[in-house]
């Protein structure tokens, strides 16, 4: 008798450890699915991380301040509102042909084509300035740097031979080294106004050479009195910019000069400045 109750607790004991055992497995496997599935129905704005719930704004290395566009008055100059005022805003470093400058008759040629390409091209556009150190130039308007959609409305100007860089004058003189790697592009291609020799020049822009490819200048400067003897010559740019050249300067033979002087020193006190070339 002793030895049959001996027996059977022993089967008991052995029973109960194997479900022990079986329901502790079976546990654990439950908590692995559940965290499985817990995991699997997190959104993933709950299992990112904080760099990755939200997506930085764009920065770039200068502020950017977005304005609204009124209306593109010429290839390098468009009309906008700041602080509930409209505003002309001039574009630094860059100089398109005349459209309607007050002192000509009629506009420039490839003027037409920026100011059409300033019209498409910030239609609809985030439009953003970027200033430079000096804010306004002597006519009261905003100096700065122009995008459109993040995209520097001087480069795609420069790009298509629109433009040429100009009124380099420091300190506004942050992107002219790129600008000017990007008109030498456009040069060597022969690109809107480099497609004409001579039409460029670093005073201005000169027609005559679009409209008469052979005309010389030299002609024109025969008919002027003030050319006669005039060791430095002053010319006006159609956007009132004034340089001096003087007799070993690239432009001095084909310049026609708006006033003489015997010196460099009476051109820079008249407010001329003496050309790079």
């Amino acid at each position: 008798m002793k030895t049959i109750l001996h027996v059977w607790c022993l089967t008991l004991v052995l029973v109960l450890t194997g479900c022990a055992v079986e329901g502790g497995s079976s546990n654990l496997m439950e908590d692995d699915s559940t965290k499985d599935e817990q995991v699997e129905n997190q959104t993933p704005s709950e299992t990112a991380t904080d760099e990755t719930q939200t997506e930085p704004e764009e920065e770039h290395e200068f502020p950017r301040s977005e304005v609204p566009l009124i209306k593109v008055i010429d290839g390098d100059t468009i009309k906008v509102i700041i602080n509930e005022k409209e505003e002309n805003v001039r574009f630094l470093l860059v100089d398109t042909p005349e459209t309607n400058h007050p002192r000509m008759n009629g506009p420039q040629p490839f003027g037409p084509e920026a100011k059409e390409f300033m019209e498409e091209f910030a239609a609809g556009g985030k439009l953003e300035l970027e200033l430079d150190v000096s804010e306004r130039d002597r006519y009261g308007r905003i100096l700065a740097y122009v995008y459109v959609n993040g995209v520097s409305a001087q480069e795609e100007l420069l790009k298509r031979g629109l433009a040429r860089v100009a009124y380099i004058y420091p300190p506004n003189t942050r992107h002219v080294d790129q600008y000017q790697e990007i008109q030498e592009k456009a040069q060597a291609e022969g690109v809107g106004i480099w497609s004409v020799e001579n039409y460029a020049q670093e005073d201005g822009f000169y027609p005559e050479y679009v409209d008469n490819p052979d005309s010389d200048s030299k002609k024109t400067q025969e008919n002027n009195p003030v050319t006669e003897n005039c060791t430095v010559k002053g010319n006006i740019s159609s956007s009132g910019e004034k340089i001096y050249h003087v007799e070993t300067g690239a432009y001095y033979d084909r310049t026609n000069p708006e006033e003489c002087f015997n010196t460099e020193e009476e051109a820079e006190a008249a407010g001329y400045r003496k050309s790079k070339r």
